[in-house]
């Protein structure tokens, strides 16, 4: 369920950096909190980075390492200056009292945060992202309370990223769950022979649809068209001169690097002696 309101856009980078502070959390810790960085926009927020911040929570009481925040922060500036404070995030599946606290304190850090929430215990069996915004609510003249609306989740990947993503999905069906990296020629021959079995895919639900056994979609056939209209026009002959002008450069630019790097070892061989 969600509200009208920015749309959050989670990187994956931040849920294994959630997943890897919870997996690290002190001896008898409930639950761990942490900064979030990322940029906004007029329609979305942006999550790109964030870090922990260490706390101690009881039932009568919450204290947060503010200075250890700053600090992080400051440091994070000189890193990537662009990523600001949009908010905090918490393990767990539920908003409690002391959450309240905590987020009044990142109200005085960003304007309108926003607080995820990232159940780790799996109480649903996954791994439950919600993201909400805060907006006070009462009589005025009289105590005024805060109510967490949710607001719409999206998950949004770098091209880099997405190699680690991939590597981590193939993990998933190895015994020992662990997987080593490929070769760049693998990586390749990987993504050509998806895209391989996609233009598949895309073929035959076109076939079904001219056969009539499928009806038309109009999203899929404007999709479908803004594809073929991104497809440079361009002769075999011309694709596969450019084809082999690009490995040529490839193949110099790998020749060289390991040339380098030959000459920098017996140096430092040399150098010994």
């Amino acid at each position: 369920m969600s509200v009208f309101g920015p749309v959050v856009k989670i990187h994956p980078v931040v849920l294994a950096s959630i997943c890897d502070s919870y997996e690290r959390r002190n001896e008898g810790a409930s639950r761990v909190i942490g900064t979030l960085l990322g940029t906004i926009d007029k329609h979305s927020i942006e999550v790109t980075n964030c870090f922990s911040v260490p706390h101690n929570e009881s039932e009568d009481e919450v204290a947060v390492d503010m200075e250890f925040a700053k600090n992080m922060y400051e440091l994070h500036k000189r890193v990537s200056p662009t990523e600001v404070i949009i908010g905090w995030y918490a393990t767990g599946f539920d908003i409690t009292e002391h959450s309240v606290l905590i987020h009044e304190y990142y109200s005085r850090e960003a304007s309108n945060p926003i607080h995820l929430t990232a159940d780790t215990a799996l109480q649903s069996g996954k791994m439950n992202i919600r993201a909400y915004v805060s907006a006070q609510m009462g009589v005025p003249g009289k105590t005024v309370g805060v109510m967490f609306t949710p607001l719409t989740v999206k998950y949004v990947y770098y091209d880099t990223e997405r190699i680690g993503v991939d590597l981590l999905q193939r993990t998933r069906v190895t015994p020992s769950r662990t997987k080593g990296l490929t070769s760049d020629l693998s990586q390749v021959a990987g993504s050509a022979a998806r895209i391989q079995d996609m233009l598949t895919t895309v073929l035959a639900y076109i076939e079904d649809v001219l056969s009539g056994k499928v009806t038309a979609d109009n999203s899929v056939g404007r999709f479908l068209m803004d594809l073929v209209n991104k497809v440079p026009t361009i002769s075999a002959e011309d694709f596969e001169n450019m084809l082999n002008s690009n490995i040529n450069d490839l193949l110099m630019v790998t020749y060289l690097s390991n040339l380098t790097q030959a000459q920098i070892a017996l140096n430092e061989k040399l150098v010994l002696l």
